[in-house]
């Protein structure tokens, strides 16, 4: 939402974009025959592991009658250490690559991070809106991304019907995705055990590929949304949408593994991971603009739950504060939690039964995140923007119930993330 004037906004208008962005839609904000361009760079660093760097281009063009063209190009690169989902240790421990090619060392007490991890991932979005009728709007749109290991394609649907002299609006779109991960040096089989050694030694390729269970594979997303947003008064709207999610295929992190102790907590194996096959999400969003004398309020909550047990709660608040100069300043706090996956577990014990999934990945594990921010923009004449913006970000992975034996109580389990996230935005 910008101010390029003291005047207030639709906020309708403004908050309509929302509903349409769940699913890559477009809203309508324009009846001039333009383009209006955003361009952005974005770099986010985590303290000793990923730092990611994206820049962006999106077009708009509306035409007299309405209808809205979209476009959209993202570059993304990324660089760093990931955590390969292994313990730490009271002692140093050895790592064969994903690719099979080569070895890592992690050094004693350090949490396991693959330092091999990089990409470069290209994504184009295009989106057409038109009105339909008199109070229908409907937009239809694709998306295809392409990164080193991973391809995705998406189409995507909406319809918008207004009523109450255009004051209530109710929504309903679908999208449909398309995945496929050809991770370098295959799919591993779940559960087997990973094989340590390097490709220059003898025997070492027909060991690793006796744990590999082909090349490729693939997933397919649905995703549906209903939504119904309301103008309270002059000052106030507010939007209430629920969709549901549906993905069927290869889930499982093909570079993720969970390490198997013995009594004394030492690792004694490293095996691949295993997720269901199939997963459902359910998702309650409620978001509400009211506009001050001051200044703008935009706040938001949602709620989602799914059949692997994860249930999360997400709170989100900006405040944007005008100057007469055409400045503005604008605070922004979000608050995350989430409980764990069923199947979720730090480590495997070489006491209990095997299980039918297991992961160690902390991204499906019992988890608090929050963010904090500011963003600053200023006019640059002709009705252009400049902003900047500047976000810490914390994360605190948490124990879900699981006791820590032996050595295992000397190390850091649950280490925290800290990253910092910089943008820089053009809007012409």
């Amino acid at each position: 939402m910008q101010l390029k004037n003291k005047t207030k906004p639709n906020l309708k208008v403004l908050l309509s974009t929302a509903t349409c962005a769940l699913l890559g839609t477009a809203s309508q904000a324009s009846t001039e025959e333009s383009w209006e361009f955003d361009t952005a760079i974005m770099h986010y660093a985590e303290i000793d592991r990923v730092s990611a760097t994206e820049a962006i281009i999106a077009g708009k063009k509306t035409f007299a009658n309405d209808e809205v063209l979209n476009l959209k190009l993202t570059v993304d690169a990324l660089t760093g250490a990931s955590p390969n989902g292994a313990t730490a240790q009271p002692t140093a421990q050895t790592f064969t690559r994903p690719s099979g090619n080569g070895q890592y060392v992690v050094n004693a007490g350090e949490t396991p991070l693959d330092d091999t991890f990089h990409d470069t991932r290209v994504q184009l979005t295009g989106q057409w809106s038109q009105p339909l009728l008199s109070d229908y709007v409907v937009s239809v749109g694709g998306n295809f991304s392409k990164e080193y290991d991973y391809m995705s394609a998406s189409i995507n649907g909406n319809l918008a019907r207004d009523f109450n002299q255009k004051n209530t609006t109710l929504s309903a779109g679908m999208s449909y995705a398309y995945d496929v991960i050809e991770p370098e040096g295959g799919l591993p089989t779940p559960f087997s055990s990973m094989v340590i050694g390097d490709s220059n030694e003898s025997g070492f390729d027909e060991a690793f590929n006796h744990t590999r269970m082909g090349s490729d594979d693939s997933k397919t997303t649905l995703d549906l949304l209903f939504g119904v947003t309301q103008v309270i008064n002059r000052n106030m709207i507010v939007q209430l949408n629920y969709s549901y999610s549906t993905a069927s295929g290869y889930l499982t992190d093909p570079f993720k593994v969970v390490s198997a102790i013995n009594a004394s907590g030492v690792a004694e194996d490293y095996i691949y991971e295993n997720r269901p096959d199939e997963r459902t999400k359910h998702s309650f969003f409620g978001q509400t603009k009211y506009h001050f004398d001051t200044g703008i309020l935009d706040a938001s909550y949602r709620f989602m739950t799914d059949d692997w047990e994860i249930d999360s709660h997400t709170v989100d608040v900006m405040y944007r504060i005008p100057f007469d100069n055409g400045h503005y300043i604008e605070p922004h706090l979000r608050v995350y939690t989430q409980s764990a996956a069923d199947f979720y577990q730090p480590f495997f014990s070489d006491d209990q039964i095997m299980p039918q999934y297991i992961s160690s990945d902390y991204r499906i594990g019992d988890l608090d995140t929050y963010t904090v921010g500011i963003k600053y923009g200023l006019p640059v004449g002709n009705g252009n923007e400049l902003a900047f913006r500047l976000e810490y970000y914390h994360q605190t992975p948490k124990n879900n119930g699981i006791e820590a034996v032996g050595v295992l109580n000397d190390v850091e389990l649950y280490e925290q993330v800290d990253a910092i996230i910089a943008q820089v935005t053009y809007s012409f």
